[in-house]
């Protein structure tokens, strides 16, 4: 007797639309220390990041998976699959 893998997911995660440039700010700033250095490594302004990042936080508001914090938001980032832990 063989037993069947069925993948029951507990609840399905919306994925939020993010731009490809929301994507590589977002990655940047999980990978730095600072937002200032994430600025500089992209030639940005550290308000423009501050503003990719809002931008960010309401599109996962908007699918109901709010991030409020930078541990959050990297939560998200591995559950959607913008970075890896073997990335951190």
């Amino acid at each position: 007797m063989t037993a069947a893998i069925v993948n029951h997911p507990a609840r399905t995660l919306v994925r939020p639309n993010l731009s490809d440039r929301e994507i590589e700010v977002l990655r940047a700033w999980l990978l730095s220390d600072s937002k200032s250095s994430v600025a500089q490594r992209l030639f940005i302004s550290t308000g423009t990041v501050n503003t990719h990042l809002s931008r960010i936080r309401d599109k996962y508001v908007l699918a109901e998976r709010p991030a409020s914090t930078k541990c959050e938001l990297l939560v998200r980032a591995i559950q959607d699959r913008i970075i890896a832990i073997e990335d951190l």
